[in-house]
Parts: C-alpha cells; sequence; structure tokens
C-alpha cells in the first residue's frame, strides 16, 4: 500500500505520502464514529420502519394517514434541512440535543421513511394466506404480523436492508455540518489546518472505500444465499 501511495503521490500534486500517513490514526477515528453513528440510527430507522410499513398497509384510517404523511415528508425534503432543523431548530422551542443525539435522530427519522417502505414491500411479498392461517389460530393482527408476518418479511428484504444501511453510512457524512467529527469532518479539519486538500479527502474517500465496499460484497452474498434457499 505504502508503495501504490509513493507512486500515486508522485504523478498528483498536491498529494503528500507523510502527510497521509500521520493523519491514518485520526481517519481511523472519524471512520468508527461514521460506522457508530450509522449502527444506532438504522436501529431507529427499522423500528420506525416497521412502525409505518405495518401503518402503510393497514385498515385504520388515522395509522395508515399519520404513516404516509410521516414517509411523503420525510422523502420529499432533503436530509441536509431535516439534520439543520433538528440540531438548530428544535433548541427554539426548548428541546437541546447535543451534535451526536440530533445527528443519529436525523438519520434515524429520515432512513425510517425509506426503510418503511422496504417493510411493505416485504409484508406485501408475504402469501395473504399465511395471515388468514394465523387468523384462524386465534391470533389478532397484530400478534400475526409480530409472530408471522414481519419475520417472512424481514428475510425477504433484508439485501435491501443492507443497501439502505450502506446508503446511510454514506450519507452521514452529512453530520460534518453539525461540528460532529465523523469522517468527513475529520478531513475537513486537516485539511483547514494544513491547507492540503487533496490529501485528507483522497484519505476520506479511501475510508469510505474501505466499509462500503466489503458490505456490499456482504449483502450480494446475502441476495444470492437467499436466491439459493429459496429456490430449493
Amino acid at each position: 500500500m505504502y508503495g501504490f501511495l509513493v507512486l500515486f503521490g508522485e504523478n498528483m500534486s498536491g498529494f503528500d505520502v507523510n502527510l497521509f500517513i500521520s493523519i491514518v490514526p485520526r481517519l481511523f477515528e472519524g471512520a468508527l464514529m461514521t460506522l457508530k453513528i450509522t449502527v444506532f440510527s438504522i436501529i431507529l430507522g427499522i423500528v420506525l420502519g416497521v412502525f409505518v410499513g405495518v401503518g402503510r398497509i393497514s385498515s385504520n384510517f388515522i395509522y395508515r394517514s399519520f404513516s404516509s404523511v410521516y414517509i411523503e415528508l420525510i422523502r420529499g425534503t432533503p436530509m441536509l434541512v431535516q439534520i439543520m432543523i433538528i440540531y438548530f431548530g428544535l433548541p427554539d422551542l426548548g428541546i437541546n440535543l447535543d451534535a451526536f443525539l440530533a445527528g443519529v435522530l436525523a438519520l434515524g427519522l429520515n432512513s425510517g421513511a425509506y426503510i418503511g417502505e422496504i417493510i411493505k414491500a416485504g409484508i406485501l411479498s408475504v402469501h395473504h394466506g399465511q395471515m388468514e392461517a394465523a387468523r384462524s389460530l386465534g391470533m389478532n393482527y397484530f400478534q400475526a404480523m409480530r409472530h408471522i408476518i414481519l419475520p417472512q418479511a424481514f428475510r425477504n428484504v433484508l439485501p435491501a436492508l443492507g443497501n439502505e444501511f450502506i446508503i446511510l453510512l454514506k450519507d452521514s457524512s452529512l453530520l460534518s455540518v453539525i461540528a460532529i467529527v465523523e469522517l468527513l469532518r475529520v478531513g475537513d479539519q486537516v485539511r483547514g489546518s494544513t491547507y492540503n486538500a487533496w490529501t485528507p479527502l483522497l484519505g476520506v474517500a479511501l475510508f469510505y472505500l474501505l466499509m462500503t465496499i466489503p458490505l456490499s460484497r456482504l449483502v450480494l452474498y446475502i441476495e444470492k444465499r437467499w436466491k439459493i434457499d429459496r429456490n430449493g
């Protein structure tokens, strides 16, 4: 890798190999923060996604309407605006959140809308006879969803959830605007202190690739395994 960086540095003005090596520990810490934020956000997103995904196909008008409005509101506005509303706008209402919590909340709320549509598709992919069979055994609607439908739905949409995790990981870079020291923020700090943009920003890109490529391969593997199991 060092030889590659030396060769790369010799052919690109502004790339400082020694600077890159010196900032690797900081980039690594930023990458860990990015992963931490993404994990907490995807957990929140899944919880919200299940709630609104079930709501999207509910026969209850209020529940279905709330879920639809939430999804349209989140998907129809930029994530950056949502982040700034939560971090800068909520204090005007007397709600003060630290940057990390605000970031997780913003990403989780955003992800929940997209996961909601994924969960909805997963539920609809389960044969309707499964619900009828569960109800015939004495289960109510939510018991049938919890024990019969949702486990099968999650299995069907696992690759899509994996892709959503990767998207969320990359979108977490937007949190640099609220001073969370995640991966992009680290790169920007180095750029500001060294007046060298190429080195830290290419380093940031490299670390994102080191995180997303293995995750993408894992998603592809899960998808292939799912197809094999489904086809018997």
